[in-house]
């Protein structure tokens, strides 16, 4: 008996040294799990705060971009957003900052948005705008957005027309290209083709002329690029139209801006030259008299009278009749020059180094102006965008038939009421102008084209391709977009529309 009972009792006692270590053992492993839990509801409700303060420093931020953006539509020329400070903006964010409460629906202040905005090149309607928003009461909780504010000038475009467009196999459509009417695109394009209309009846000779066609269509017999087989998605019709009637305001502005004269009064006036503004060389208008303006590489440029133009001569030194008026006039701090009759336009061999406009039109007096490219005409840098060159006219914008051949050409044109076009008849005795066929005879255009009427380099007058006498112009060329012309145009230069955000990302932070 009493050896049964140390047996119960051993056993009691093995039990209880396995049992208690074993409690413990899932005690601690229990309380480990509950932390462990703890931690990771913790963390993630944390993380979930964490994001959505986030999102709503993100949401602040955009707001700021918004507000800048009626901001800046209302009054296009304020970067300082209302405020006289800073005098001088900061060379990398601009002017600022500008510290906004940002409010919930009920009015309660949960945040602030804080601008820089910094200004374009001289004479842009685009500015920068960089938006800071925090959340607020909460540390780290801040999301920053920078975007692109501004109204897109005719030089968004490479070619844009209210006329009906056609590109030919061998010409090539470098960047956006619009039509008002139709584009019929035979040649090789790398960015979007629309038109406003979703049909329209080509009225270009060649193929299809005649019949209702798609508001971007191609030859079919064309092969290349291949017409059926070629890829179409960046053709877009219909689109809304782009509003040509602006620039008719535009060119009255670009006068007063010219002439530092603001008054209502001010284009019906015809003030002395000085460097921005060039008076009509007499009351009566004649198409064969005018400036010639020669930009040079250290930003002035030389100015003569043209008294006469014989456009049959080989070159514009011997087609132009011309005295000197001065030489080395330094561009206008604005970048506008105004000419109040017709203008010749050409560069020296190395180039413009500069921003300028140079608008012609005769406001004050009777006609209607012609701005005519008579030589190479060059940026001193091509691809910087540094350099820009905008010619305005209030008819057309010539490529001159005694230019060079090869020929560079490097400017954001715009033509008000006519062409921009390799003039196709001679001025002095009617004929057709003479004609370039062959692939070293080339144009190489760099810059982008408004034209109200048809624009084109080439005009064809007969069924023989190869034929110099069956062309006027340039039978191969390249119409290529200067790229910096999408937010850094010409100084001054006319807008197709309103104000628009048109281009954002968010600034990550290193930290």
């Amino acid at each position: 008996m009493m050896a049964d009972i140390k047996r119960f009792k051993l056993l009691n006692n093995n039990i209880a040294g396995f049992v208690i270590p074993t409690l413990l053992m899932v005690i601690v492993i229990f309380s480990i799990f509950m932390v462990t839990v703890g931690t990771i509801m913790g963390v993630t409700l944390g993380d979930a705060g964490r994001n959505q303060s986030k999102q709503t420093a993100f949401n602040i931020a955009e707001a700021g971009i918004n507000y800048y953006l009626w901001h800046i539509s209302h009054d296009k020329t304020d970067f300082k957003d209302g405020n006289t400070t800073p005098n001088t903006p900061d060379p990398i964010l601009g002017y600022g900052p500008y510290v906004h409460d940002y409010r919930d629906g009920t009015g309660n202040v949960i945040g602030t948005f804080t601008l820089y905005i910094k200004p374009g090149s001289v004479g842009s309607n685009v500015a920068t705008v960089q938006s800071e928003g925090k959340m607020a009461g909460l540390s780290g909780s801040s999301r920053t957005i920078k975007a692109q504010i501004g109204a897109p000038s005719f030089s968004t475009y490479s070619v844009v027309s209210n006329s009906q467009l056609w590109f030919g196999d061998t010409e090539t459509a470098d960047g956006p290209v619009h039509s008002n009417v139709g584009v019929k695109m035979d040649g090789p394009n790398n960015s979007d083709v629309t038109s406003a209309n979703a049909t329209y009846v080509p009225t270009n000779s060649g193929p299809g002329s005649g019949s209702s066609k798609s508001g971007v269509w191609c030859d079919t017999g064309i092969t290349n690029p291949n017409c059926v087989s070629r890829s179409k998605a960046s053709w877009r019709y219909p689109v809304p139209a782009i509003n040509f009637n602006n620039i008719t305001a535009d060119l009255c502005q670009l006068k007063k801006t010219a002439t530092n004269n603001q008054a209502s009064n001010a284009c019906n006036l015809r003030p002395a030259r000085t460097a921005g503004y060039l008076p009509p060389r007499a009351t009566g208008f004649n198409l064969r008299s005018g400036y010639l303006i020669t930009l040079n590489n250290n930003g002035t440029y030389n100015l003569s009278n043209v008294n006469n133009e014989r456009d049959t001569r080989s070159s514009y030194t011997n087609a132009l009749t011309t005295s000197v008026v001065a030489n080395n006039i330094a561009i206008p701090a604005n970048g506008v020059i105004f000419a109040e009759d017709n203008v010749w336009v050409r560069s020296e061999a190395s180039g413009f180094d500069g921003r300028v406009t140079i608008a012609s039109a005769r406001i004050a007096v009777s006609g209607s102006t012609t701005l005519t490219v008579a030589d190479n005409l060059v940026y001193d840098d091509q691809y910087s965008g540094n350099d820009v060159i905008g010619l305005i006219a209030e008819d057309n914008v010539d490529i001159a038939p005694y230019v060079p051949v090869p020929l560079r050409v490097h400017a954001a044109m715009i033509a008000q009421t006519g062409r921009v076009q390799f003039r196709p008849q001679y001025r002095e005795n009617g004929s057709s102008t003479i004609g370039y066929v062959n692939s070293s005879q080339r144009l190489d255009f760099f810059g982008s084209v408004a034209s109200e009427e048809q624009w084109t380099w080439s005009w064809i007058r007969c069924g023989s391709q190869n034929s110099p006498s069956c062309w006027s112009g340039f039978k191969h060329n390249a119409t290529k977009y200067d790229e910096n012309l999408r937010y850094s145009p010409p100084p001054f230069f006319p807008v197709t529309n309103t104000y628009d955000i048109l281009e954002w990302r968010e600034v990550i932070s290193a930290a």
